[in-house]
């Protein structure tokens, strides 16, 4: 099994990849140039191409091992080694770097880090944490930032998943990603502050953005006008992720998604879903369909939902209604690769949507597009509609109101249009939380102009569904009114006179 591992490592990335699946993930032992090897790694991360992070044991210790991988394989470790000695230098939390090898015969570099044991990512713990523990979080994180540029010092890789909390320390990971600068000017630090509040819910930025501003220039002082149009260059840098991440980056592969073009179809799937692969193929998607499981068949869709390799998912097939309808679509994105990106925005901003598992694609020639397939996971929730039927509980309706005015604005702030807001293309998890499907009409938009526009159509459209509930219609109404601090849409769509 080492010597499958130390050849996968030899010959490239790939090979590595498909060496670590067939281990199911776990590796029993790397051997290094010293007495002391690797022992009981899990694979934390892998980046196609560039390296693999795992955690295991070093001499009796629990570590964090990265093994840069490639031609270039001892640039990128000599880089890290670099942002850790000045992040060390300027005092910043970080985990120490315990030891640096290469794998004999290859090109492969490791790093050993101490582990922080007890400590999580920013990421995880703004995902469980209430709203205050995220607000003591984000001012900690602030915090550290500052010390970073008062130190000179830039992390260019500004996710919260390169931060890790323990007892209220925030430890800086990656050093890779951090850059050293002599004379650092305020539009660099701000950009690179805005960078990282951009991590947060959009609702969340708006109510918090100044506190942390404060906080931020209480330990390192920026020009007021710098930071007084930070708000809105968050909210750019979130739809410009966004856009670059579902537009381009789930096309092809990369950390979350898997690719291949063959035979007449292009198939991507989520790496989670990888399993899955062998069963998504163009000519057997068709099989699972029965009258049993269809849940709409239509002209131009058919929908329904089955089981692959024990997992419930629901099948979108978009369908050809004619050689016209052919030729028009042939050149343009099918509306399951809309959709595919469409959820993959939706999941990187924190909106709930269901699950994507993959995209496939009928291809011409590699370009020409025909029948095309969206894959998710199955969601078990009545819609917006049958929830209210079922909900007579007046706490888990008024919950609900609230989190679906506040989804709206979030949709308003990143300038994204649903395209159609019946209800039923709504779904309420048990939480209450909003959760939206049917994204092949979805748009971010550019012009703040025809954001608003759009968006007071879906206001419209998802007010009709209570044009016959008047109670729940008035809920709705001062709902809005409560979350939306910018007015003007509400007005434009006549739920405010």
């Amino acid at each position: 099994m080492r010597a499958k591992l130390r050849a996968g490592i030899m010959t490239n990335h790939l090979n590595l990849l498909t060496t670590l699946q067939s281990l199911g993930q776990h590796i029993p032992r790397i051997e290094l140039d010293c007495a002391s090897d690797l022992l009981e790694l899990e694979v934390v991360r892998v980046v196609p191409g560039k390296r693999v992070v795992c955690s295991g044991f070093w001499q009796q210790q629990r570590v964090y091992a990265k093994i840069f991988l490639g031609n270039q394989s001892q640039q990128y470790a000599d880089r890290d080694k670099k942002g850790v000695q000045w992040l060390m230098q300027a005092d910043v939390a970080t985990p120490r770097l315990l030891a640096s090898h290469q794998l004999a015969s290859t090109q492969a570099v490791v790093l050993i880090y101490q582990a922080i044991e007890g400590g999580e990512t920013v990421e995880l713990a703004y995902a469980r944490f209430s709203a205050r523990e995220r607000l003591q979080l984000m001012t900690l994180l602030v915090q550290t930032i500052a010390q970073h540029h008062h130190a000179g010092l830039i992390q260019t890789d500004c996710y919260l998943k390169n931060f890790l909390v323990k007892d209220h320390v925030i430890y800086t990971l990656d050093g890779d990603g951090v850059r050293a600068y002599r004379h650092l000017s305020a539009r660099k630090m701000a950009e690179n502050l805005t960078v990282l509040l951009s991590k947060m819910d959009i609702l969340e930025v708006e109510s918090w953005c100044g506190q942390l501003l404060q906080c931020y220039q209480s330990a390192y002082d920026l020009p007021a006008i710098v930071l007084q149009r930070l708000k809105l260059s968050v909210r750019k840098v979130q739809a410009r992720v966004a856009a670059r991440y579902a537009e381009q980056k789930v096309f092809r592969q990369c950390t979350d998604v898997n690719v291949n073009q063959h035979q007449g179809s292009f198939v991507a799937v989520r790496r989670h879903f990888a399993h899955l692969a062998p069963m998504l193929k163009m000519a057997g998607l068709d099989q699972y369909l029965t009258q049993d499981c269809l849940i709409k068949n239509g002209n131009t869709c058919t929908v329904f939902d089955t089981k692959l390799d024990g997992a419930h998912v629901v099948i979108k097939r978009y369908n050809m209604k004619s050689v016209g309808h052919y030729l028009s679509r042939m050149l343009r994105p099918s509306r399951a690769a809309i959709s595919w990106a469409n959820a993959h925005r939706l999941m990187l901003l924190g909106i709930k949507t269901a699950t994507p598992v993959a995209l496939v694609e009928r291809r011409m020639f590699g370009f020409l597009r025909g029948k095309a397939y969206f894959v998710t996971l199955f969601v078990d929730a009545p819609d917006v509609a049958e929830f209210f039927q079922q909900t007579q509980h007046p706490d888990r309706r008024a919950q609900s109101v609230q989190q679906m005015a506040e989804l709206f604005y979030r949709l308003y702030l990143l300038k994204l249009s649903h395209g159609d807001m019946k209800a039923s293309n709504i779904k309420v998890l048990s939480d209450g939380c909003p959760l939206l499907i049917d994204l092949d009409s979805m748009r971010q938009h550019r012009s703040r102009f025809f954001a608003q526009n759009h968006h007071v159509r879906d206001l419209k459209r998802f007010m009709q569904n209570w044009k016959d509930t008047p109670t729940l219609y008035n809920a709705y109404v001062e709902a809005f009114k409560v979350v939306y601090t910018e007015q003007a849409p509400l007005k434009a769509a006549k739920i405010l006179e």
